[in-house]
């Protein structure tokens, strides 16, 4: 799982506890998990946790930074692969909701546990949700510009851009394997359901 989120490979053992973390996390929320949980579900003594990361936190902080930069790296790339506004804006749903159902524990982890973070960590994660919010919206920016799309009067292409993504992440929420659609049918629709949103002309 973790080889697709991280931004490159990381060592063996810290992509087990990235796990380990993901999945307890994921099933016991942040406050009730413990270094032990995750050090039993990585195969690992308690102090194991301590060699690669400080602590719970910090766990958690790496591991929402690793997903959200993969996130921001997937979106910045399919924006550069696209030949139109309506393209682009296309791929970056699709890819974004395929993640969100591909890796739903981490998605879910970084999506809704980032609040447990220390202030300062806090704020490099929020700085990369507001990239990741900047590159869509940019898409919609330029789609209207071009003529692509019609937000109607007085409709603002940041807010539309957030509820765009907001649609995306909700599949996290109720995501699991054995689900009705598959990963790559769940970024299709939603694809669609996007361009439809902007009103693509």
């Amino acid at each position: 799982m973790l080889s697709t989120v991280s931004r490159s490979p990381v060592a063996p053992t810290v992509s087990r506890l990235f796990e380990a973390a993901a999945s307890a996390f994921a099933d016991k929320g942040f406050h009730a998990t413990t270094t032990r949980d995750i050090a039993s579900r990585a195969g690992l003594s308690p102090a194991g946790v301590y060699v690669h990361f400080t602590s719970k936190e910090d766990l958690l902080f790496q591991l929402s930074l690793e997903g959200h930069t993969a996130v921001l790296d997937h979106l910045e790339g399919a924006v550069e692969r696209a030949s139109s506004p309506s393209e682009a804006l296309a791929e970056v749903v699709e890819v974004f909701a395929r993640w969100h159902a591909e890796q739903y524990r981490v998605a879910r982890i970084v999506q809704y546990e980032f609040t447990h973070l220390s202030p300062e960590h806090r704020r490099e994660v929020v700085d990369l949700r507001r990239r990741i919010d900047a590159v869509v919206a940019g898409v919609v920016r330029d789609g209207v510009a071009a003529g692509e799309f019609d937000l109607g009067a007085g409709a603002d292409p940041a807010v539309t851009a957030r509820a765009v993504l907001s649609m995306a992440v909700d599949v996290a929420r109720w995501y699991h394997p054995g689900a009705a659609h598959t990963p790559e049918e769940i970024g299709t629709t939603y694809a669609a359901l996007a361009l439809r949103l902007v009103g693509r002309r």
